[in-house]
């Protein structure tokens, strides 16, 4: 979860054929919203929007949200993944565990590192499903930060991302990093993308999408942060493949703090493509070997 208590401004884009999310529509730049509280990101498929409940709750105990002539109104979009193929498929987030989230964002201290790998979200990430759960690598969050120089000095941009692909995941050279492998005991690689192209049918045993989030303290509109979400997709695409199938539910969210002055909206998407596409190879580096599916160490 991430918390935004003075309001951020906020984009999406969403390219993968199997997302899962809630309260959407407040991002779109036509929609008269300016800011939201919060962004919510789960596992449990479905079921797991209800911890977005639990945040809104805590928000607006804290008076946080819009003031509404009846009450005060926190804004919190909620995206999706699924993992219910590992561990108990009935141990999914809920309004509580949202609640406590939101609370230990609360009690953080600024500056304060965030927790890698097998890890909220990423608690049953998986990455490389085209053998089946059986052949699949674990996935997880990774988290990684870029600073602009030169007359962009100052400026920054950071990245989470929860990995749970169909997909390889590949490495700074375009090898593969974690994906799936021939069989369950082989650590041998299958290279996705190439088995498909020969005319494999992939097996559908779990489900996929990589959530990500881009932050910026560079001022943007609600446009200009809709558009960073879509340069940043760059980066999935170069740290993942295949990517946005139709079996994944890839959604990339951006927000802007609004402390800095704008810069070109180019520049910093190209830097938001880097960081995500470092978060994203950081999220498998970072995970941990869970319920027989190995992690690379």
């Amino acid at each position: 979860m991430i918390l935004c208590e003075a309001g951020a401004s906020a984009g999406v884009d969403i390219r993968g054929g199997a997302s899962g999310t809630a309260e959407i529509g407040v991002l779109d730049p036509l929609h008269i919203t300016p800011a939201i509280h919060a962004l919510v990101l789960a596992g449990g498929s479905a079921f797991g929007l209800e911890a977005s409940c639990g945040v809104r709750r805590l928000l607006e105990q804290h008076e946080i949200g819009f003031q509404m002539p009846s009450a005060r109104v926190p804004i919190v979009p909620s995206a999706i993944l699924y993992d219910l193929a590992i561990g108990s498929p009935h141990v999914r987030p809920s309004r509580e565990m949202g609640e406590a989230a939101a609370a230990a964002a609360f009690a953080s201290k600024p500056f304060s590192r965030i927790a890698e790998g097998n890890v909220g979200v990423g608690t049953g990430a998986t990455v490389g499903k085209i053998n089946g759960m059986s052949c699949a690598m674990k996935g997880g969050i990774g988290t990684a930060v870029w600073e602009l120089s030169g007359k962009f000095k100052g400026i920054q941009v950071a990245a989470l991302a929860a990995v749970n692909a169909f997909g390889d995941v590949l490495d700074e050279k375009g090898g593969i990093l974690a994906g799936a492998r021939r069989s369950a005991r082989s650590r041998q690689f299958e290279n996705t993308v190439r088995k498909m192209l020969n005319g494999a049918e992939p097996i559908f045993e779990g489900g996929n999408t990589t959530l990500a989030v881009v932050a910026t303290n560079a001022k943007l509109t609600k446009v200009e942060a809709t558009k960073l979400a879509q340069l940043a997709q760059a980066g999935v695409i170069r740290a993942i493949s295949p990517v946005h199938t139709t079996r994944d539910g890839d959604t990339i969210f951006a927000l802007s703090t609004g402390a800095v002055p704008p810069i070109d909206i180019n520049a910093l998407g190209a830097a938001a493509a880097e960081v995500l596409a470092a978060a994203i190879r950081r999220a498998v580096r970072q995970a941990k070997t869970i319920g027989g599916i190995p992690a690379i160490s």
